[in-house]
């Protein structure tokens, strides 16, 4: 039994070379699903990497707005597809650079009194869902006064 010991090689594991192995795979995999998204449109990808802001606070349920469209956008492309944007909850600093990557103008924005609704938030948005509004128009918010 102890001749049979030493006689196995034990395996060598080069943990630099797997760490290096499993970032590179790891970047390129990355790369290809941003590849895949600018693909399949960069306003697609906008779109998408917005919405998913799952940090952001969604209005007061006892809204006076009942419908999720009145603070969706409707984002029509120049090739005739369209993507929604919902904006219910987020703030309205968190609206702007939307409005700056849709290249669409920032109208007016009313104040409304809501009870239980983060100051700030979006409650309404003008035009909504489901018109569509594209490069150059002007989007009008009401957001709640606290």
């Amino acid at each position: 039994m102890n001749r049979f010991a030493n006689s196995a090689e034990s395996p060598d594991f080069d943990a630099p070379q797997i760490l290096r192995r499993t970032r590179r795979r790891r970047t390129i995999g990355i790369a290809a699903v941003a590849a895949a998204l600018i693909a399949a449109g960069g306003g697609t990808a906008l779109a998408t990497s917005v919405a998913s802001n799952s940090s952001s606070t969604p209005a007061a349920t006892g809204t006076a707005t009942t419908n999720d469209d009145a603070t969706t956008l409707l984002y029509l492309f120049s090739d005739g597809t369209t993507t929604r944007l919902p904006l219910a909850g987020l703030s309205l600093d968190m609206a702007k650079p939307l409005l700056e990557k849709t290249q669409t103008k920032l109208g007016t924005v009313t104040k409304k009194a809501v009870k239980g609704c983060k100051p700030t938030s979006v409650l309404e948005v003008t035009p909504h869902a489901p018109k569509t509004i594209k490069p150059g128009d002007t989007v009008n918010f009401t957001i709640c006064a606290g």
